[in-house]
């Protein structure tokens, strides 16, 4: 009698404590889910703005060719950014993979949109810049890395 209470004693123990683990595991899910897709979210949101900028107020600062050096920053930040929210509703993923993919893409738009940025507007304030042109294609490195990532991500769903 003694050793079957000991051994629903160590069960429940046993359960429990995969269940604690399980639900800590569903729970750190959510919350990497949760900032992948605010930050996606958000970096949309600064896309629209930056865009809109291009089309209505940079026009009269910069000449066309620079209007065009900018929008393509925001076109592949707005690229990246709906990707992010698709990888955040992607639970299927592994949390690893999806943590890689997320900061990949996170320093590739920051490097290569934010250079782009910076290398268009240095007319506006008057600042050579030339000199950070390096950073563009380390960020676009960084986003096709965070696309090998994806892809490795997608072949290895069970």
């Amino acid at each position: 009698m003694l050793s079957i209470g000991l051994i629903l004693f160590f069960e429940k123990k046993c359960l429990n404590s995969l269940e604690n683990m399980f639900e800590k595991s569903i729970e750190q899910k959510m919350r990497l889910n949760k900032t992948i897709l605010i930050t996606g979210a958000t970096l949309a949101l600064i896309a629209v703005l930056f865009g809109a900028f291009g089309a209505h107020g940079l026009k009269k600062l910069v000449d066309e060719s620079s209007v065009t050096s900018f929008n393509t920053g925001v076109r592949y930040q707005m690229y990246h950014a709906i990707v992010l929210i698709i990888l955040g509703n992607m639970s299927a993923l592994n949390k690893t993979f999806q943590k890689r993919i997320f900061y990949f893409f996170i320093g590739g738009i920051a490097l290569f949109s934010g250079s782009i940025y910076l290398l268009v507007i240095d007319e506006v304030l008057g600042i050579s810049l030339s000199s950070i042109g390096f950073i563009t294609p380390l960020g676009g490195f960084l986003l096709i890395f965070g696309w090998i990532f994806f892809i490795a991500a997608l072949v290895k769903i069970k």
